[in-house]
């Protein structure tokens, strides 16, 4: 199963909005074929492995980090379901059923239906991670909410002068490019695009650019900006009124946008928490001191009253990234 999960995970960035899916076959103990899912209407995992094991599935047992689909998407991809039932195979191991509604235990039941041992939950909360951006956005339509910034040990993203380049070491720079490249879209506030200008391209590592997303309630973007001199195509100006963060995402989720990557400045990160839209945040923090009482932090606003109240971080985690280091968790 954790070799099926890496295999899902080596596609992270390229399976939107399709959930990341990897199959492993095995028979007397050994792998004798694996698949995965890499793009939208691409053959889906577990039909790649079947194909590539031929006669050989028959009795074999497969192993996978999502319950098989069984209903047709396009027709390159007929349901999983079936052609595990017709390639033999004896026994099904999964790690979590599927949360889309069109599948959600189906699958599994005709499986059983066929005959097939089936036992679910192996690495469940590893699999659960792994594809919760698509767990979110299949059982609500809202995308996934990432808050990035990079901030000083005393808690800066700018100087008093608004100086922010940079904050963060090469090697947090270019995992946080890794980001760009897993998320559907990049979003700014119109108070970023004015002071830094940016592209929003993906930059140190492979991978396409996603789209870019500047919420700017006044109309204030310049046709010269660097995020409409490249790629214009992906670029998307929004305008909601104050407090309409919530719909916005309502209406990103109907254009099938599952994954936003938030690299907004203090004001818009303080509308996000305060509107509930944000699920992950991700924060780099770099050894130096900016000090400065009107330097800029990564969450503005009014802020809370009474510190019993602060937000909590739940289920999180942290590691060195070069010289900073990365602490993420969940809201």
């Amino acid at each position: 199963m954790r070799r099926a999960l890496t295999l899902a995970a080596s596609q992270k960035g390229k399976t939107s909005p399709d959930p990341m899916v990897g199959a492993v076959i095995v028979k007397n103990g050994k792998i004798i074929s694996e698949g995965y899912h890499s793009e939208p209407k691409t053959p889906h995992a577990e039909a790649w492995a079947i194909e590539k094991a031929g006669g050989k599935a028959k009795g074999a047992t497969l192993y996978v980090n999502l319950e098989p689909c069984c209903f047709f998407e396009t027709k390159n991809n007929p349901p999983c379901s079936e052609a595990i039932i017709n390639a033999g195979i004896k026994k099904v191991v999964i790690a979590m059923v599927d949360p889309n509604p069109k599948v959600s235990g189906r699958g599994i039941g005709e499986l059983k239906k066929a005959g097939i041992k089936v036992e679910v939950g192996l690495l469940g909360d590893e699999a659960r991670k792994l594809n919760e951006v698509f767990v979110k956005y299949i059982t609500t339509g809202i995308p996934f909410v990432t808050l990035k910034t990079a901030m000083t040990l005393d808690g800066k993203i700018a100087t008093g002068t608004g100086d922010s380049f940079w904050v963060s070491g090469k090697e947090a720079q270019k995992y946080a490019h890794r980001l760009r490249v897993e998320n559907d879209a990049v979003m700014v506030g119109i108070g970023t695009v004015k002071k830094d200008d940016p592209a929003l391209t993906v930059r140190h590592v492979r991978g396409r650019n996603p789209l870019k997303i500047v919420v700017d309630p006044k109309h204030e973007l310049s046709p010269k900006s660097k995020i409409l001199s490249f790629e214009p195509e992906k670029a998307l100006v929004c305008s909601p009124a104050k407090g309409g963060l919530k719909k916005l995402m309502k209406k990103l989720g109907k254009a099938k946008i599952t994954s936003i990557l938030l690299e907004g400045g203090g004001k818009l990160n303080a509308s996000a928490i305060e509107e509930k839209i944000v699920d992950k945040v991700i924060f780099f923090i770099a050894p130096k001191i900016a000090g400065g009482e009107k330097a800029i932090t990564p969450v503005e606003g009014d802020g809370i009253k009474k510190m019993r109240n602060a937000l909590p971080i739940k289920h999180w985690s942290f590691q060195k990234i070069g010289a900073d280091i990365l602490v993420e968790g969940y809201l």
